[in-house]
C-alpha cells in the first residue's frame, strides 16, 4: 500500500471512530493495547524497569514520582534503527503549539493539539518527535489521523534516550490556566519558561490508557462513550473548599460544575480533586460554607486513594491530621488564578 492510500485511510478510519462517539484514536500504528497479555509490546518502560513505568500515574521512584502520559512503543524503524512510526493526531483539533527546538523541553520536539470533546476543551501533546510534518503551523485544523510528525527520541535532558528506547510520549490533558505565565512571574520569577502556556507543569493529564479502554469497550457494546463523564468517574483524592465567587476554573471548565440550590449567592466552590489534581467536580457554595479567611479549606482526603498516588504530593498527615502542602497549595492558587 502506498503512503498516500495508508494516510488516507488512517484519516478514514479515525473520522469513522469519532462518528461512532469515540473521539479519540491511537496516535501511532502500535495497537497491542487492544490484546491482552501484549502491553510490554505497548509501552516503553524506564530504564532497567518493566513496562508499567512507561504508563500513567505514580508509576515512577517506587510509586514517588509522576508519569503524565503514555510512553508508546516504536513499530517501525529506518537502516540505521531510529524510528520511522508515523504520529496522528488523535483527535478532531486546531494546532496550538509547536516546539521544534528540542533543547528547550524535557518534551524535546513536541506538539500540543486543542480539541473540543463532549462540551470539554481539552489537549493531546505528542513529545519526544524525530521530524515535524513539513508545513505544520500553530492555528492549522487537523483532523483524527492526520499525520502530524514521525515519532523519535529527543529531549533535553542529561540522561539522553537510548535509540531502543525511542517512544512517544502521549498526554490527553486539561489546561490548568490559560494566564500560566502570568502566575509563574508571580510567584517563580526565576523559572524559566520557553512555552508559555503549553509548559507541561499547566497541563494536567488524565490517563490515556484507561481512557482508550473504555472507549474501546463502549465501542465493542455499541455504546458511545463519553469524556465528560469519563472525567468525572476518576477517583477522588480529596475534597477542597475554595473561599472564591470567581473561581477561575468553574468558569473555564462550566460542564464539570454541579447544578446546586445554594440559598444565596456563591462565594466560592467546593472542588473534588482525582490524584493528578483535576478538579472533576466543582460544586458552588454560598457564605454558610466559608468561615475564616483562609482562601483553602481541606474537607476530607480519602486514605486508601493517597496510599494507591501520592506521588503528585498535595497533601500530607501530620499527625492524626491531613493538611495541604506548598505544593498542594500552590496547585489551587494556580487554579484559581
Amino acid at each position: 500500500m502506498t503512503i498516500c492510500r495508508c494516510v488516507l485511510l488512517t484519516i478514514a478510519l479515525g473520522q469513522a471512530t469519532a462518528a461512532l462517539g469515540q473521539p479519540f484514536q491511537l496516535p501511532t500504528p502500535n495497537r497491542a493495547i487492544f490484546e491482552a497479555g501484549k502491553e510490554a509490546d505497548y509501552f516503553t518502560p524506564t530504564v532497567g524497569r518493566a513496562w508499567p513505568s512507561g504508563t500513567f500515574g505514580c508509576v515512577r521512584s517506587e510509586g514517588w514520582q509522576m508519569h503524565e502520559g503514555i510512553d508508546i512503543k516504536c513499530t517501525q524503524r529506518d537502516a540505521k534503527g531510529e524510528p520511522v512510526d508515523p504520529v496522528s493526531a488523535s483527535a478532531d483539533g486546531t494546532i496550538v503549539h509547536i516546539n521544534a527546538k528540542p533543547s528547550l523541553s524535557n518534551y524535546g520536539n513536541y506538539i500540543v493539539i486543542q480539541h473540543q470533546v463532549d462540551g470539554l476543551t481539552v489537549y493531546t501533546l505528542y513529545a519526544h518527535l524525530r521530524a515535524i510534518a513539513s508545513g505544520l503551523a500553530i492555528g492549522q485544523a487537523k483532523k483524527t489521523g492526520e499525520i502530524i510528525a514521525t515519532m523519535g527520541r529527543t529531549s533535553n535532558t542529561r540522561q539522553r534516550i537510548s535509540r531502543v528506547r525511542a517512544h512517544l510520549h502521549f498526554e490527553i490533558c486539561l489546561l490548568t490556566n490559560p494566564n500560566f505565565s502570568a502566575w509563574l512571574n508571580k510567584n517563580l520569577k526565576d523559572q524559566r519558561n520557553d512555552h508559555d502556556q503549553w509548559n507541561g507543569q499547566n497541563l494536567m493529564g488524565i490517563d490515556p490508557w484507561k481512557l482508550f479502554l473504555d472507549q474501546h469497550q463502549a465501542k465493542a457494546k455499541r455504546q458511545p462513550f463519553n469524556l465528560r463523564q469519563f472525567i468525572r468517574s476518576q477517583p477522588v483524592l480529596c475534597r477542597v473548599l475554595v473561599k472564591s465567587p470567581n473561581f477561575r476554573w468553574a468558569k473555564r471548565y462550566p460542564n464539570l460544575v454541579e447544578s446546586t440550590k445554594e440559598p444565596g449567592a456563591i462565594a466560592g466552590y467546593e472542588i473534588s480533586l482525582d490524584p493528578n489534581g483535576v478538579p472533576i467536580r466543582s460544586t458552588p457554595r454560598d457564605a454558610s460554607a466559608f468561615s475564616g479567611s483562609e482562601p483553602f479549606k481541606l474537607l476530607h482526603v480519602d486514605p486508601d486513594i493517597y496510599k494507591q498516588f501520592p506521588c503528585r504530593k498535595l497533601l500530607f498527615k501530620k499527625g492524626q491530621q491531613w493538611v495541604l502542602t506548598s505544593k498542594g497549595i500552590s496547585h489551587l492558587k494556580l487554579l484559581a488564578y
